[in-house]
């Protein structure tokens, strides 16, 4: 695993505009192609590996969180919102109710196990940078090496795997307003427009209710919705009281929510104690001997409201957005070394259908992970 110096693509600008991802510089240089990520094939093993036994570990522990009760109250679940994640989980003959995909983040410096960092299950972005804009990089760039990404094939079979499951009707496409949320919805809108279904986007401040049934801006029904809008959000809008009640199926489904929050890692290091594809995690102080530790809102996002506490000193905090209310979780800090220069690359391991796809690199000029973090492509060389 090193990373290696490239040089951009003349025009890459619009090589990006033109295969629809118009992101690449909206705070500053987000696509970042001046470097690129390279792994042998042993290594993508260790990584592919590690992301289907943290699929398994995360399962069980949905599982016992649902069945015991006890984890409810300590992951901060809405409590409207408690019969619908238990039905989701229930539905399907006991096997939960689908998921499309979700992206886990991964430490790993090329030595030992890779760590897991945090599983983003509900509404994971940097998906189209991951699945098209890296993978025609690499055609033009490196056209006889290899990368880790099938995630666009695997998303439109996905599709057509669910089809069977999912109402009459069109498949909604919901986000909120932020650029990034749209562009992610309606790309996945178009893999399931390539799977042969009927598709239609709606805002999530458009989503209507009609007194029976939610509803979009034409008066249709909203049969099955793909939602790229956190399910903590929706139970506070003003529709959220009429969710345990609705007959839509949603992508990602509920049971999503207990895994999508930074308290899950507590529940699966209390499961796991000891694995080596996790790091010690408690809830509200930093327990089990931490001396240097990640502090964590529960719901937070984009690495807003992070510390990070090295032998009992703060070395850095992420910015401010206002998350904590629900309470914070310390994770045992992970140590990069020195391999890249001070760079700490977070691995986004993508999963489709419980099954891992393909891997996206984000990387700061800090240690925490934030939305100006740039998005470096990878390679398969060795």
């Amino acid at each position: 695993m090193e990373r290696r110096a490239c040089t951009p693509r003349e025009g890459w600008a619009a090589r990006l505009e033109a295969r629809g991802f118009p992101l690449h510089t909206p705070k500053g240089p987000y696509w970042d192609e001046s470097a690129c990520w390279a792994f042998t094939g042993r290594e993508i093993d260790v990584l592919e590996r590690a992301t289907g036994e943290l699929h398994r570990l995360t399962l069980d522990a949905v599982e016992h969180a649902i069945s015991s009760g006890r984890w409810w109250e300590r992951l901060r679940i809405p409590p409207a919102l408690a019969p619908a994640i238990r039905a989701s989980w229930e539905a399907c003959d006991g096997q939960g109710a689908p998921s499309l995909y979700g992206r886990m983040d991964l430490a790993w410096n090329g030595e030992g196990p890779p760590k897991l960092l945090e599983y983003n299950a509900d509404t994971p972005t940097a998906l189209i940078e991951a699945a098209v804009v890296q993978w025609d990089w690499l055609g033009d760039v490196a056209p006889d090496l290899d990368q880790w990404n099938s995630l666009h094939e695997r998303l439109v079979a996905g599709w057509k795997d669910l089809a069977p499951w999912l109402g009459e009707g069109p498949v909604h496409f919901a986000s909120g307003g932020e650029p990034e949320d749209v562009l992610t919805a309606t790309y996945l809108q178009d893999t399931a427009a390539q799977a042969g279904l009927a598709t239609a986007f709606v805002q999530m401040a458009d989503v209507g209710w009609d007194g029976a049934r939610f509803v979009d801006l034409e008066e249709r029904p909203i049969v099955t919705c793909f939602k790229l809008y956190p399910w903590e959000w929706m139970a506070r809008e003003a529709f959220g009281a009429h969710l345990p009640r609705a007959a839509t199926t949603w992508i990602e489904p509920p049971w999503k929510l207990l895994v999508s929050n930074k308290a899950f890692l507590a529940l699966l290091w209390e499961r796991n104690p000891g694995h080596p594809n996790l790091l010690p995690a408690s809830l509200g102080e930093p327990g089990l001997g931490m001396r240097s530790w990640a502090r964590k809102p529960v719901f937070g996002r984009e690495g807003n409201d992070v510390t990070l506490v090295r032998d009992g000193a703060t070395v850095a905090q992420g910015p401010a957005g206002g998350y904590g209310e629900e309470g914070y979780v310390f994770q045992a800090l992970y140590e990069w070394g020195e391999a890249f220069g001070g760079r700490a690359p977070v691995l986004g391991s993508w999963l489709v259908q419980g099954e891992p796809a393909g891997l996206g690199i984000r990387e700061g000029d800090g240690p925490i992970t934030d939305d100006a973090s740039r998005f470096v492509p990878h390679l398969i060389d060795g």
